[in-house]
């Protein structure tokens, strides 16, 4: 067990930057990954923002780097936050969240990308740490960049205590690699960890050096870079050096740890404890920009805070706290560096045995860090208003969105606030990594939104809750809700039920303002709460989008045909998935044949592919129950007599601990869970080996 400790009182702050360090870096590395120096010299110059608009690609990209970083932690909570978790439970999260093909990883097959090599080595049934060992894989495969890349995580859960981020950073990084990469993860893992509480470079790097053998390569790598450091004030001669010594050329495979590590090393050293100059330098030097970027800028976050960030150009506007993070887990995916952050913070609370509250009643959007805006963007652009992060007007310590608006004249247009709730319309042809997602809002729920008016208003001020939901173009309608008036110094509380939207995904959520408005009105928190009531079949207006909202973890999915969908499975089990862990207490019911199937099934509380219950009616004409968590559980069984191409409505029904299993309205199974049970998740579709198709799913209270 690792020793307790006591949280720095800063840390809430500096995770976040720690966060948004890593995402900034990620996204200012992205557009020229794997360049060399010259190239980058030659077509961008040195790297002192993003430069995505020259690049002709979008800034906030799925990505590897942020994907596998903020997913993979997630086995601490998956685990009880338990402190000795293993690197065959984190390996066992790789199997939960990932979708062979689609998320997360570089496929790039078998001994050319190590993190394709050790999925299919956990898919066979190996172990890690075994998975990504030298032993079974070889050193090149197991001493690329990937165990460092997604390492952030393990240090941001341990303030303070190097000792707990090494150990939890080794578990993790065997899962997919072994060697020189495990020490490279450790030792960052080791610098994030003890930046919390040293603010020196070189005495983080004797840190970070303590945990890994003086006579391991990135022991000595490191230790050169060091003495090249002192002898030479160009950072470029000591690129060469590195690039001489320690290049691609002579590490081999496609991305190798040890150049890469090399580079984030020098830009610590000479970027001059500056955010900007060093991430100029990390990119500038090309290779793996965006890793290197990330890990460089997580531990500058981390180390200066906030502060730090915003020292230099505005690395935080453009990006928003926006962020993706595609899984089997699809209600996770459209997130933000806040709502990351605070993960984080329960997890480290958990590990030190602190107690944990969540900001304003664990309200979604609480904008309680400052700076943070959570993805909220207004959609006019005139300049007549300007959104902020503020110090609450009446409750002293508190945070929360200002937007300032003046005057418009006479054209007298709405202002309007919203941020996503799905994928952004920018985003639905996501190029590189794909962008799977289900809606995290949905019809039936409640929305609940704070607003107040500033007292020194001279205006009575007019806004409204309102959502965007996709059409039949893929656009985005407009659904507006309540409406309030407020009188300088008044404050409100808007309440919603989401309407119907008729099989159409909710986009965006926010607020829209009258025209012609002067004065500041400042959003306290925004959240929604309860079982959806909804009807997912085919819209009868069109549009894909819709079918975007279904994360594909089958080997087919498609919609063009008169059921709603059908799913094919060439092997094995595929699930098909919709909602939220937020999803708890609800009733789903689901028509469904098999037109050829091993099995055929309706689950819920779906947590990922590995992390769920599930009625089957299965080819040995049985009905089963059954929960899939770390392996597979009959809950309970009977003999089903059931025929293929014949339509049957499942029905499963969970409240707390109880699960009721229905089919064609008779009841099965009523079976009590009370041993580790999944109490929250979405719904599924599950097909064996064959051919299934929907008519329909309907989810309610």
């Amino acid at each position: 067990m690792s020793d307790q400790y006591t949280l720095p009182t800063d840390y809430i702050e500096r995770a976040y930057a720690g966060v948004l360090g890593k995402i900034i870096g990620v996204y200012l590395g992205r557009p020229f990954e794997g360049w060399s120096y010259e190239r980058i010299m030659q077509e961008l110059g040195e790297i002192h923002y993003y430069v995505h608009e020259k690049r002709g690609v979008p800034l906030v990209v799925t990505d590897d780097d942020i994907s596998g970083t903020f997913t993979f932690l997630r086995a601490l909570a998956d685990y009880n936050y338990d402190p000795e978790l293993s690197a065959a439970q984190i390996g066992q999260s790789w199997l939960n969240y990932i979708i062979e093909g689609r998320t997360i990883l570089w496929w790039g097959g078998m001994g050319n990308s190590t993190e394709h090599t050790a999925y299919l080595r956990l898919k066979q049934g190996i172990q890690a740490p075994r998975s990504g060992s030298i032993e079974l894989n070889g050193q090149v495969v197991a001493e690329q960049i990937g165990a460092q890349i997604f390492i952030d995580g393990w240090a941001m859960v341990s303030p303070g205590n190097p000792a707990q981020a090494v150990r939890l950073a080794g578990e993790a990084s065997r899962v997919s690699h072994d060697g020189e990469a495990v020490y490279a993860a450790q030792v960052i893992a080791a610098m994030e960890a003890q930046a919390f509480v040293e603010s020196d470079i070189q005495k983080l790097l004797d840190t970070g050096l303590s945990f890994i053998p003086e006579d391991s390569l990135v022991y000595r790598m490191i230790q050169d870079i060091r003495g090249w450091h002192r002898e030479e004030s160009d950072w470029r001669k000591t690129r060469e050096k590195i690039a001489e010594k320690y290049g691609y050329d002579t590490y081999g495979g496609n991305c190798h740890v040890i150049p890469n590590h090399a580079l984030i090393i020098m830009a610590l050293l000479y970027g001059e404890d500056d955010f900007q100059r060093s991430l100029m330098i990390v990119n500038t030097a090309g290779w793996d920009t965006d890793c290197n970027s990330a890990n460089v800028g997580c531990l500058l976050g981390i180390k200066n805070g906030l502060r730090g960030i915003d020292a230099g150009p505005d690395w935080r506007g453009p990006v928003a706290d926006r962020l993706y993070l595609p899984t089997a887990d699809g209600g996770r995916a459209i997130t933000d560096a806040v709502t990351e952050t605070y993960h984080i913070v329960k997890a480290a609370s958990a590990l030190a045995g602190v107690a944990y509250q969540a900001p304003k009643g664990g309200a979604r959007f609480h904008f309680s860090l400052p700076g943070s805006v959570q993805g909220f963007q207004l959609t006019e652009a005139s300049g007549r208003a300007q959104l902020k992060n503020a110090e609450h007007p009446i409750q002293a310590g508190e945070r929360c969105l200002e937007i300032a608006m003046q005057e418009s004249g006479s054209d007298g247009q709405a202002l309007q606030l919203t941020t996503a709730t799905f994928v952004p319309v920018d985003a639905l042809e996501m190029k590189g990594y794909s962008l799977l997602a289900s809606p995290t809002l949905y019809s039936g729920q409640q929305v609940q939104a704070a607003v107040l008016a500033d007292a020194g208003n001279s205006q009575v001020l007019q806004a409204r809750l309102i959502i965007q939901v996709y059409n039949a173009q893929d656009q985005l309608s407009v659904i507006e809700g309540p409406q309030v008036e407020l009188a300088a110094g008044e404050q409100e509380t808007l309440e919603w039920l989401v309407p119907d939207t008729h099989g159409q995904p909710i986009a965006a959520i926010g607020l829209v303002l009258a025209g012609g408005q002067a004065g500041k009105l400042y959003l306290d928190y925004l959240t929604w709460q309860g079982t959806p009531e909804i009807l997912l079949e085919r819209p009868t207006e069109g549009g894909h989008a819709w079918q975007r909202a279904w994360v594909n973890g089958a080997d087919q999915l498609e919609f063009r045909w008169s059921d709603s969908c059908r799913i094919m499975q060439n092997h094995g089990r595929g699930l098909i998935s919709q909602g939220t862990r937020e999803w708890s207490d609800y009733r789903v019911d689901a028509v469904l044949a098999a037109h050829m199937a091993d099995a055929v099934g309706l689950a819920v509380r779906v947590q990922g592919l590995q992390r769920y219950y599930a009625l089957l009616l299965t080819n040995d004409r049985y009905a089963r129950l059954i929960k899939v968590l770390d392996g597979e559980t009959v809950l309970a069984e009977s003999r089903f007599d059931w025929e293929l191409d014949r339509r049957y409505t499942f029905s499963l029904q969970v409240d707390g601990t109880s699960i009721k299993a229905f089919i064609d309205g008779q009841q099965l199974f009523d079976v009590q869970d009370r041993r580790e049970p999944l109490l929250g998740g979405g719904v599924g579709l599950v097909c064996e080996v064959g051919r299934v198709e929907c008519e329909s799913v309907r989810v309610r209270p």
